[in-house]
């Protein structure tokens, strides 16, 4: 889903359009050489690489490149690997590695190797995939196909990129799927040369870590899924609940400007505000800020204001500057910084077609998606369009589809999930969903929240359940929907005010997050 999100499971192998079982394993794995990869805020740092098999299946076939990282444990007992992962798919998770060992409690992190790892097609990672440079590149058609011939563009560029992604890669696209990765995560257990790993996944990595749990339970020690993507829906389904999810976040950002009608002047009614919003979007449309921020690109500005309040405080001075006065720089500034496009970059987009398209059946028929979306944009138009497009590449896509497993599981040990109420990329539903599917797991709730990636952000309670489960594998257990309720963080206020710094830790995590699910 446009903000793809992460649960999925079953015990089989996944080769493009069946389930088999366990694939064979090749010979014992080369342990692995650390060498130091620091940087000013990781100075622990070490980065490793790991070939494994591109078809799992065929152990002695072609081999890819991981690339891994590792802040090694520090106190005298260790209680082994921590695995974590950003999301995406397409996120890198190298850095994540070192956000994570430096925001636990140091007596926590101690205990842990904590492994980042870019995944099959990520960044570091070998081939790294890159189907089309500069897809994104502004002004790109409005997304809102309003014409016959803007509907022809947007989906000429769908058809083009699928296209480009099958003659770049069409070796490598059949093998690109959440059950590869999972299968990749026990070849760097195995190369750990541990018995067992701890997880801790955002976003698509929640549900990454859920396939990993059902095709090896006997693997996991503790497993942790922060912000958790709808296993039923994944993936058609799950894109549309996140387009109604996404305009309900927007409506919320219009109401924390009418809030401060004070310092943007945009109104008190949050309704008259959203009308200004939508008067603006139809200004760029016709006239681009900068030359560079049209329709499309206003939309990948204020996609992230969905995913994290720390950035409203800038969207909303962009915006008021630009109703106000017609400045177009702030528009320009805000849109360098903050669009969604750029926090991934053209491989985070191609992983995330490829892992996405590839992972399951998608509607062929464009009837069928041109239905669908009108219908959401009747209501929920702020996202409607532009995340149809963002996945229309997979009507096309050239390669068969995974089947993917169930992610129900009754094998596991006491499993602890974190969901926010208002999480926009990966509506509480999902968080439901799971806890229903993985036995024995614990529910914690952001009750209000709406930002992704929730625990390591500054929230003390989410924070202190996070750290005892990491400790000593202590849940929280209720006989209610969640097993426990935590308030929700501070919105932010204006950047006027000297309390307005919310971009401390949590924007930090959510630039390693970057966005989708």
């Amino acid at each position: 889903m446009r903000r793809r999100a992460a649960v999925l499971c079953a015990a089989a192998a996944v080769l493009a359009g069946s389930v088999t079982g366990a694939p064979a394993r090749a010979a014992a794995t080369a342990p692995l050489t650390w060498k130091k990869c620091a940087t000013d805020d990781y100075p622990t740092l070490e980065c490793a690489s790991l070939k494994v098999p591109l078809d799992h299946a065929n152990p002695a076939g072609r081999q890819i490149t991981l690339a891994l990282s590792r802040v090694p444990h520090t106190a005298a007992a260790s209680q082994g690997p921590l695995l974590v992962n950003p999301g995406g798919p397409g996120g890198s998770g190298l850095t994540l590695a070192g956000f994570v060992a430096s925001a636990l409690p140091k007596n926590v992190a101690a205990r842990y190797d904590v492994i980042g790892f870019d995944p099959r097609g990520v960044g570091r990672s070998s081939p790294a995939l890159d189907c089309a440079p500069g897809h994104f590149k502004p002004v790109r058609p409005d997304t809102v196909p309003g014409t016959p011939a803007l509907e022809q563009a947007n989906l000429e560029r769908a058809r083009s990129f699928a296209a480009e992604c099958g003659k770049r890669y069409g070796d490598v696209l059949p093998y690109m799927d959440t059950v590869s990765s999972a299968q990749d995560m026990d070849s760097i257990r195995e190369a750990l040369g541990a018995s067992r790993i701890s997880y801790f996944g955002y976003s698509y990595g929640t549900y990454l870590g859920a396939v990993y749990a059902k095709l090896h339970p006997e693997r996991v020690r503790r497993l942790v899924l922060d912000s958790i993507v709808d296993p039923t829906g994944v993936w058609y389904a799950d894109n549309i609940g996140q387009e109604r999810a996404f305009d309900d976040r927007h409506r919320a950002l219009m109401a924390w400007i009418a809030k401060y009608d004070a310092t943007y002047g945009l109104g008190k009614d949050p309704a008259k505000v959203e009308a200004e919003w939508y008067a603006m979007r139809a200004d760029l449309a016709k006239k681009p800020a900068g030359g560079k921020v049209g329709a499309a690109e206003l939309e990948d500005t204020f996609v992230p204001g969905g995913y994290y309040n720390g950035y409203w405080p800038y969207l909303a001075e962009a915006f008021a500057s630009y109703v106000h006065d017609k400045k177009t720089e702030p528009l320009v500034e805000v849109y360098d910084d903050f669009a969604e496009v750029d926090s991934s970059g053209d491989n985070g987009y191609s992983v995330y077609t490829a892992v996405q398209c590839g992972d399951t059946a998608w509607p062929r028929d464009w009837a069928r998606w041109r239905q669908d979306a009108w219908a959401v944009y009747e209501k929920s138009p702020f996202m409607a369009w532009s995340n149809a497009w963002y996945n229309a590449p997979c009507m096309y896509w050239p390669t068969g589809r995974a089947q993917q497993p169930s992610v129900a599981n009754t094998e596991l040990p006491p499993t602890l999930l974190f969901q926010a109420t208002d999480d926009a990329a990966t509506p509480y539903a999902g968080g439901v969903a799971a806890h229903r599917l993985l036995t024995g797991s614990s529910l914690v709730v952001e009750q209000g929240g709406g930002n992704h990636g929730i625990t390591l952000s500054g929230n003390a309670c989410l924070d202190g359940y996070l750290s005892a489960y990491l400790a000593d594998g202590k849940v929280p257990r209720s006989s209610g929907p969640a097993d426990a309720v935590c308030a929700k963080s501070p919105d932010p206020t204006p950047l006027a005010s000297k309390a307005a710094s919310t971009a401390s830790r949590g924007s930090i995590l959510h630039g390693l997050l970057g966005f989708r699910s």
